[in-house]
This record gives structure tokens, C-alpha cells and sequence, in this order.
């Protein structure tokens, strides 16, 4: 009889400890089930975007020509088992035919083998621009969107004076002070994107922390940086995903063009913009030297946008 007492004695004494009325208890248990139902239709919501993408024959066609370009860039020799670097003298100049592909050069090297095995260093230097891009660029946007204040504005005003500069320009300017080279021009394409993934991060960060449930989240009891990590980002980062996609056909023809002028790799390694470089002498007698490159070029970024397209539309169709 007594501990009964004591137990009822203790539960009163426990919730007037706490504070918390039966109506604010009933506010919290909402905003939890708020915030669980978001979490839990965010996998629902990427599914049903990968299914409408997948219906798409453009998108599809898009996908399997990256597949092929990646498979290039990771096993060439799968593809095209020939040595890149030397050739047969004797069979310079050949045009495309079922024994060279995509030709020879002026040294008699298959022009397939040269581009198939320029892919690796052409799309891993695309890929590291973009992912400088995007790492550096995410960072400052979230720490602008959500600290805001005067970070804000130093962030958005750097932001703007890097917009107002041509991208191309800015990469130049960076590879003159980090010096030539395949890595240098990586980074220098990737410092170019830094503002405009920024921006749209930091639009992103802002639209999803004014939301119903971000706010239901931080009401259930959930830090802001829990909050941050678990609602912000996730919802935050579609648009930057596709702005990452677009990035990278934009990256391959920066870094094809830096190549093409001469900053990238140097002959004779095997890149796409070096091959286009290297066929320029000979347009009026070998076409083949910078169309074949050049179209690969062309096929990839289209690619690379056409994907990007329909991810941008799935989001925006299931948003």
C-alpha cells in the first residue's frame, strides 16, 4: 500500500518537473509524426522519379552512351586493346575503315585507341571540376542560407563578382597562377562553378528551412543541426544535383577547350582536346582528325544535359 502511494506521489511530480502541458504534448507528438511522415515519403518521392525517367527512350539512349564512355574510362584496353602512344608510320593518315575506326593520324596511331583511352583523363577531369564545384560551393551556400546575417552578405557578394566574370576567363586566370597541367585545369574549372552552386544551394537551404516541416521538426525537440542533416540538406540538394549534372557537360567542354589551347595534358598523351588540337593542321586532308573527337565530345555533353533535363523535370513534376 505504501510503495502504490509512493508510485502515484512520483508521476505527478515527474510531469510537473517536465513542464509540459497536455496540449503542448499533443503539439509535440504532432510535429514528430510530421516529421517522421516527411522522412519516411523522401525515399517514395526518389523511386517514383527514377521510374519516370526510366520511360524516357532519350534518356535512356543518354544513359547507356555515359555508360559506355564511363566503361571507356575505367577499362579502355576492354575496348581498345591497342597501345595509344605509338603507331605505324607507314599508315598515316588512313580514314576510317573496319581495320581503324575513326582513322589514323600523322604518325600512323589508331584514332580510336587515342580517343577511347583519352576518355579516363578527359571524364575524371570533369568529374573532379565539378566535385570542386560542388563541395565548395555547397559549403558556402548552407553556411550563407541558414547562418545568414553578415556572413550572407560576404558570401553573396564574392558570389556576384565571380558571376560577373566569363567562366573561361576565370579558369585562365587560375591556371596562370597554378600552372599547367591536367590537375590544374580540374581545379581551375571547378573554381569557375564555385559561385553558381552557391547561389542555388544557399535559395534551396532558404526555401526549405521556411517549411512546415522543418519548423515540425525543430518543434518535436530535434537540434538545429540535427534538423540541418536530416531535413534541410536532403531536400535541399535536388537542384543542385541537376546544377552538378548540367556542371559536368559544361565541365568536359571547359576542360576540352583549355586542352585544345594547349593548358591541359600534353601531346603525346591521349585527351579529347589534345586530339582536336593535334587534327587542326589537317582539315583540308584528314577530317576525321577533330570531327571523330569532336563528335564524342558533342554526344557526351549532350548526354550529360539530356540526363540532367529530366532529372530537373521529374523534380519539378513530383515536387
Amino acid at each position: 500500500m505504501t510503495e502504490l502511494t509512493l508510485t502515484e506521489s512520483r508521476e505527478p511530480a515527474t510531469s510537473a518537473a517536465r513542464g509540459v502541458s497536455p496540449a503542448d504534448e499533443a503539439t509535440h507528438q504532432q510535429a514528430r509524426e510530421l516529421d517522421d511522415r516527411f522522412t519516411s515519403d523522401r525515399g517514395a518521392v526518389w523511386r517514383r522519379r527514377v521510374r519516370g525517367i526510366a520511360r524516357r527512350p532519350s534518356v535512356l539512349l543518354a544513359v547507356a552512351w555515359l555508360a559506355l564512355m564511363f566503361a571507356a574510362a575505367l577499362a579502355p584496353q576492354w575496348l581498345a586493346p591497342g597501345d595509344p602512344l605509338t603507331g605505324v608510320p607507314s599508315e598515316h593518315l588512313q580514314s576510317p575503315s573496319p581495320a581503324h575506326w575513326f582513322g589514323t593520324d600523322q604518325t600512323g596511331r589508331d584514332l580510336f585507341t587515342r580517343v577511347i583511352h583519352g576518355t579516363a583523363l578527359t571524364l575524371m577531369s570533369s568529374l573532379l571540376a565539378v566535385a570542386v564545384g560542388l563541395i565548395i560551393g555547397s559549403v558556402l551556400g548552407i553556411v550563407a542560407g541558414f547562418v545568414g546575417r553578415w556572413v550572407d552578405d560576404i558570401i553573396m557578394r564574392i558570389a556576384d563578382v565571380l558571376l560577373s566574370i566569363p567562366a573561361i576567363l576565370l579558369s585562365l586566370a587560375f591556371i596562370a597562377a597554378l600552372g599547367v597541367g591536367t590537375l590544374n585545369v580540374a581545379i581551375a574549372v571547378g573554381i569557375g562553378s564555385i559561385a553558381s552552386v552557391s547561389r542555388i544551394m544557399r535559395s534551396e537551404v532558404l526555401r526549405v528551412r521556411s517549411s512546415l516541416y522543418v519548423e515540425a521538426a525543430h518543434a518535436s525537440g530535434n537540434t538545429w543541426l540535427r534538423t540541418l542533416r536530416r531535413h534541410v540538406l536532403p531536400n535541399s540538394l535536388g537542384p543542385v544535383i541537376v546544377l552538378a549534372a548540367l556542371e559536368f557537360g559544361t565541365a568536359i567542354l571547359a576542360v576540352s577547350a583549355l586542352s585544345f589551347l594547349g593548358y591541359g595534358a600534353q601531346p603525346p598523351t591521349p585527351e579529347w582536346g589534345t586530339l582536336v588540337a593535334g587534327g587542326r593542321d589537317y582539315l583540308a586532308t584528314a577530317w576525321w582528325l577533330t570531327t571523330l573527337p569532336g563528335l564524342t565530345i558533342v554526344l557526351t555533353v549532350l548526354s550529360a544535359n539530356r540526363l540532367a533535363r529530366a532529372v530537373d523535370a521529374e523534380g519539378v513534376r513530383n515536387r
